[in-house]
């Protein structure tokens, strides 16, 4: 079953979902607007029919935010799930259904299908992360951080191999503060036993782990209530992730790169057949610029991590 959703926020940051009637498929739980795609019709036009028959609205642009293939017991269903950015009207519950206006903080207060449950991630996350490049000190290194967030970056992996373990987890306790502030999230690009020594979990809000860190996660780790994100290039490493219930991905090297040479690109394509493997969020990176951020989305990615392009802007 083929089905386009739309996450529609207002200007307060509310989300609008709506509860399914208690005689249809996963009846009683609350769900994001959308139907099914009808033969001949595009995802974009199913979406405009679908939000104007079940809550009014007429939609004016949407934008792709992540594809969900999920399996139940009784049928398999896709989900195109698009932002909308725009549109005109008052949604309201047009054929009896019961509606709200949720907030971020509130999604967890309600009973979603098992297919939507990716979803309530990725509205969470942002389109640009940004990982920390190459600096000359700590005074520099902040100053980047605080120019990154200061242009809207919402989402920082810091990530400094250069450094010792004493010296690394020093700085982020102190990058720590700067994006509190801001509203931002920030990730330790360490190993899982080092998080744990260094109680990281106090002064970050989250972990990135590389490929063969990922390997290692088990549920004995605990890492709820922080984000896990991971580095993957194929697909073997996409079920890994998958299998761990890591958060979100970074894939890559989407482009050709000047630090891995060496490394064959995805490409754009094989990129696109990759997101469409997996239900978890999965950030572009490799040669990434602003540019990229719309392509990247129509590829199925979250948005754009990069480097140099933040970084060194």
């Amino acid at each position: 079953v083929h089905v386009a959703v739309a996450v529609i926020k207002n200007q307060h940051g509310q989300y609008f979902i709506a509860q399914r009637p208690m005689t249809s498929h996963q009846g009683g739980l609350w769900e994001f607007p959308g139907g099914k795609i009808e033969n001949n019709e595009t995802i974009l036009d199913a979406l405009k029919r679908e939000l104007f028959e079940e809550i009014g609205i007429m939609l004016i642009h949407a934008s792709p935010l992540i594809r969900i293939q999920h399996d139940y017991d009784d049928k398999t269903v896709l989900l195109d799930v698009w932002q909308v950015d725009d549109f005109t009207g008052e949604p309201f519950g047009k054929e009896g259904q019961a509606t709200c206006w949720i907030r971020q903080d509130e999604l967890p207060m309600y009973d979603f299908p098992a297919a939507n449950i990716p979803i309530l991630m990725a509205i969470q996350l942002p389109d640009k992360y940004m990982i920390t490049g190459k600096f000359t000190d700590e005074e520099d290194l902040l100053n980047r951080i605080q120019s990154g967030l200061e242009k809207g970056i919402k989402l920082i992996q810091f990530r400094a191999y250069d450094l010792s373990e004493d010296a690394y987890f020093s700085y982020a306790k102190n990058i720590y503060p700067i994006c509190e502030q801001a509203h931002a999230k920030l990730l330790l690009n360490t190993s899982i036993k080092n998080y744990k020594i260094y109680k990281a979990y106090e002064f970050s809000h989250g972990i990135h782990l590389n490929s063969k860190e990922m390997k290692l996660l088990s549920p004995d780790d605990n890492f709820a209530n922080l984000l896990v994100s991971a580095s993957t290039h194929n697909e073997e490493e996409l079920s890994v992730a998958e299998k761990n219930n890591v958060d979100f991905i970074v894939l890559s090297p989407v482009h050709k790169t000047a630090s891995h040479p060496n490394t064959e690109p995805l490409g754009w394509v094989k990129f696109n057949q990759l997101t469409d493997k997996t239900n978890i969020p999965a950030y572009a990176l490799g040669g990434m610029t602003e540019n990229d951020l719309i392509i990247a989305k129509d590829k199925g990615a979250q948005g754009i991590a990069a480097i140099g392009y933040f970084w060194d802007e």
